[in-house]
């Protein structure tokens, strides 16, 4: 069982199953257009679905700066472990995409499909210039500016150890369930030709890459949404598998 260090807040919707789990990107959390989206389709539909703050994020405890990529795996297996019961469908949004691999790994029993939308596996890697790795290892944190809003984003040596730590794109990843990639082919942040080799690696047949040639890394407009639902709705017609009821417990916390 993971060790929960905080109490995460969250936002379940009672439905079928399986239960659609959103996992948010770096420094985001359960308010963003995606999650809101899937939440209303949910509500709409009758499906299962949770979305959630990493610790640190949004509205749950913790300081941002004291988290790692190892401690957000673990807020996510606690939701999976404490917050739903049965089987899973992870949706993970750049990061989000990096720890539902991991936590697939880590719940094989429990996570039976996949969506990621421009996921960033092993980002820790590719993801920073050499000059700035320097920065965090010998300074201990590095501010990047934010194309997203005004203040800077935080990354720390914790965090980059953390991820450099548990990297996955070395060799095939043993998945078997289905899965979709949703990825812009104008994302500045993650080229979408990892998108392409992250799709060999998974061991799964049942894996399809839908590229937008306009898209941007959030994908977050009308029609990019209108694509995830969509996906969304292929991974659970391939899923022959029926979820359970969901519950709360006591040490996660409903926002």
């Amino acid at each position: 069982m993971p060790e929960i260090r905080h109490r995460l807040a969250f936002h379940h919707v009672a439905g079928t199953g399986p239960t659609i789990m959103f996992l948010p990107g770096y420094a985001s959390d359960m308010a963003g257009s995606k999650a809101l989206a899937l939440d209303e389709w949910a509500r709409a539909a009758g499906r299962a679905y949770l979305r959630f703050d990493y610790a640190g994020c949004g509205q749950s405890e913790g300081a941002f700066e004291d988290q790692t990529l190892a401690g957000w795996l673990d807020d996510v297996l606690a939701m999976i472990d404490e917050a739903v019961t049965g089987p899973v469908v992870l949706v993970g949004s750049s990061m989000g995409g990096w720890l539902m691999l991991l936590a697939a790994k880590a719940r094989p029993g429990r996570i039976v499909g996949l969506v990621g939308i421009a996921p960033a596996p092993d980002f820790t890697d590719w993801g920073f210039t050499t000059d700035e790795k320097m920065t965090m290892l010998q300074q201990g944190r590095l501010e990047k500016p934010n194309p997203y809003g005004p203040a800077p984003t935080l990354y720390t040596r914790a965090f980059w150890s953390s991820g450099e730590a548990r990297r996955i794109m070395f060799g095939q990843i043993a998945f078997d369930g289905p899965v979709r990639f949703l990825q812009g082919q104008a994302d500045r942040d993650v080229p979408w030709e990892r998108t392409v080799h992250l799709a060999g690696l998974m061991r799964s047949t049942d894996v399809q890459t839908w590229l937008v040639k306009d898209g941007d890394h959030r994908l977050s407009r009308l029609q990019d949404i209108s694509l995830l639902i969509r996906a969304v709705h292929d991974v659970l017609a391939a899923i022959t598998v029926t979820g359970g009821e969901t519950a709360a417990a006591p040490d996660v916390e409903q926002a």
